[in-house]
């Protein structure tokens, strides 16, 4: 018995299974056995929890007495989190889990969880494969009970330190990024804002606007672009034009609230689909068994704003076109959330830099978020330096960006334009520490640093793209999203400073530039959601990020 490590290790036991279920995302090897148990291994110590049992508690809810050594000293939240992973399905089929998995980046994850494997043989990684690829085949599709007992023995045996090991780095940057809030908490406390501001940039403005639809064609990389375009008779090239990139396997109208907003205050906006990661890319590749997400998007995206501007300046020459004479195609700003997050930076200047991602992308994968992950298939492309830039774009947006590992040590020093960088204290999917706030330092000059404590990646997006977030399930990897009507106050932040960003290539510059200050982000702050916003970060708090990141 190791009666010292029960609560943490139920726990952590958890968590280390939901990672195991998740990691399938990232093609079969069978066997006549299956696992009826799982043995937990503490140096010379063992308990073993039958699959029986632990069956009973999902179909249930309810613990049976065998597993009372486990579960007495869990809290009420701690039952309902096991057994909702103990029902948890992933709605993917076999053949799905079969290639990704046989992927480079699904080998290596499943190389850095067999190390928490107890097998004689070293073949911990292909039973692992084994287990998810059979269990998909079960009729109640791919769960961690599906996993167990289709595992390849009739035992799973877990060396507990080192699935403690695991567990304890499934998503690091994110569980670093707490760590480094609480640190750093005492050097943001609450002020008395001394401004008076003149007037709410997160109204509605008073210009009627409309929306074009365009289907652009780039018949040289045989990418078809659909395109929305906010405008407004209103509109003039005395303020630029705005590109908006939506996130991994979304839509473009991720941020449509945002669109209509900038809009109505004058202002056209272009919301482009990037035809190779849109959300109807990602589902035509899970149905059709192929790549997600080819290596070569991390440079069509950047390429496809710069032609949408191409074709934008055509419209704008065009006679009788409502949009002639009205679009500052060569005064332009890009906003991008998530992965167009990384593209907005990339197109803004930025240089993409593989040499270390290549490296860092070959080992402990499974510690990584979903963004980390993401990046690591640029690792296949054929060189190591990517310059994107387009001298049209002026400013630069860029939400919750994918940028821990794809521009390098170096790569946002390349920035060309004043950028505002935009990050959420409890996102998973993109973790804050990692992605923007060690980066922030490279950046230039005039730069602008939001931090949304309490925000979660997702708080951003238009209220009628995250309905489904309810029904989500709480892992260390995704869920706990704060969406819809929660994150109001997140998403009236943002078309405040968006819009004050905007202005800063106007004639209307210093009216809206009091909204770019700490003073405004105080007062924009609510109780559930503190805002900061900082021009360079404190050196106390640097010399926090160095000891968390050793960077």
């Amino acid at each position: 018995m190791f009666t010292g490590y029960t609560r943490g290790s139920l726990k952590n036991l958890t968590g280390w299974l939901c990672g195991l279920a998740i990691a399938q995302i990232l093609g079969i090897n069978t066997s006549a056995k299956a696992a009826d148990t799982v043995v937990v291994r503490f140096g010379p110590f063992a308990e073993s929890i039958s699959v029986a049992d632990l069956q009973t508690a999902a179909e249930t809810g309810k613990f049976p007495r065998d597993l009372q050594f486990f579960t007495n000293s869990l809290s009420e939240q701690e039952r309902r989190l096991v057994l909702g992973a103990l029902r948890t399905r992933v709605p993917l089929n076999v053949v799905t889990v079969s290639r990704l998995l046989n992927t480079q980046i699904g080998t290596t994850i499943l190389n850095d969880l067999a190390t928490a494997l107890v097998r004689k043989d070293r073949a911990g990684a292909q039973a692992l494969r084994a287990g998810f690829v059979l269990g998909s085949v079960s009729p109640q599709g791919l769960s961690i009970l599906s996993f167990i007992k289709n595992y390849p023995s009739n035992r799973l045996e877990i060396n507990l330190p080192r699935a403690f090991a695991v567990a304890s780095n499934l998503n690091s940057g994110f569980w670093l990024t707490q760590q480094f809030m609480l640190a750093i908490a005492p050097q943001f406390s609450p002020t008395t804002s001394q401004l008076s501001f003149p007037f709410d940039p997160s109204q509605r403005g008073s210009d009627q606007f409309q929306v074009l639809g365009l289907q652009l064609n780039d018949q040289k990389r045989n990418r078809k672009i659909p395109v929305d375009v906010y405008w407004s008779n209103a509109a003039t090239t005395d303020k630029p034009v705005i590109v908006f990139s939506h996130g991994f396997g979304s839509v473009r109208t991720d941020m449509r609230y945002l669109a209509e907003h900038l809009a109505s205050h004058g202002y056209i906006v272009a919301a482009l689909e990037h035809p190779g990661s849109n959300e109807t890319s990602v589902n035509l590749a899970l149905k059709n068994n192929t790549k997600i997400v080819q290596p070569q998007e991390f440079l069509d995206r950047p390429k496809d704003i710069s032609f949408v501007l191409d074709e934008l300046e055509k419209l704008n020459q065009t006679a009788k076109n409502p949009l002639q004479g009205k679009i500052a195609t060569n005064n332009a700003m890009v906003i991008g959330y998530s992965f167009g997050g990384g593209t907005a930076l990339a197109i803004a200047g930025a240089e993409m830099q593989l040499e270390n991602l290549k490296q860092r992308c070959k080992q402990n994968v499974a510690t990584f978020s979903f963004g980390e992950t993401l990046q690591c298939v640029a690792q296949e492309l054929p060189n190591n330096r990517y310059q994107l830039g387009d001298n049209r774009i002026k400013r630069a947006i860029a939400l919750s960006p994918t940028a821990a590992l794809i521009f390098g040590q170096t790569g946002l020093s390349k920035l060309q334009v004043p950028t505002l960088v935009w990050a959420a204290s409890a996102d998973k999917t993109v973790p804050a520490l990692p992605e923007q706030i060690v980066g922030f330092n490279q950046i230039p000059s005039p730069k602008w640093l939001v931090g949304i404590l309490g925000g979660t990646h997702l708080s951003v997006k238009d209220p009628s793209t995250t309905m489904d977030q309810q029904t989500k399930p709480n892992t260390p990897l995704f869920g706990g999203e704060v969406v819809g009507e929660q994150a109001a106050d997140i998403r009236k932040y943002l078309q405040a400073i968006a819009l004050s960003f905007a202005a800063q290539l106007t004639p209307e510059a210093e009216k809206y530039a009091v909204f770019l200050t700490p003073d405004y982000a105080q007062f924009a702050s609510t109780q559930a959601f503190p805002i900061r916003l900082v021009t360079e970060i404190p050196p106390q708090a640097m010399f926090v990020v160095k000891q968390f990141t050793g960077k």
